[in-house]
């Protein structure tokens, strides 16, 4: 009986890098537009609440969009299985938003 061990792949390699690039760009992206509402004012300065709803629904949109295209850059860096991918960013990216306090406040 051989006992088998598992080798990291090339492919292995490429799907971590699919993955951390999506949540690069996706951190940037969502940092980047924060930044920029900070400073054309219509966010309050960094470290403020932000109560109003309407500013909350403004950062959550565009979050979700920047999260799709999150999925959406892992499953095309994907070297197989893209859906898997993208499901990995999401499902990571979701657990992670909920656990962290708002970067828009």
């Amino acid at each position: 009986m051989t006992a088998s061990v598992a080798v990291p792949t090339k492919s292995t390699g490429r799907s971590i890098a699919a993955v951390l690039a999506a949540f690069v760009a996706v951190f940037v992206l969502s940092l980047g537009t924060d930044q920029i509402l900070h400073v054309l004012n219509v966010y309050p300065p960094w470290g403020q609440p932000m109560w109003d709803s309407g500013l909350n629904a403004l950062a959550l949109s565009y979050r979700l969009v920047f999260g799709v295209a999150g999925g959406w850059i892992a499953a095309r860096l994907a070297p197989q299985n893209p859906v898997k991918h993208a499901i990995i960013v999401g499902s990571t990216g979701t657990v992670l938003s909920a656990l962290a306090p708002s970067a828009a406040s």
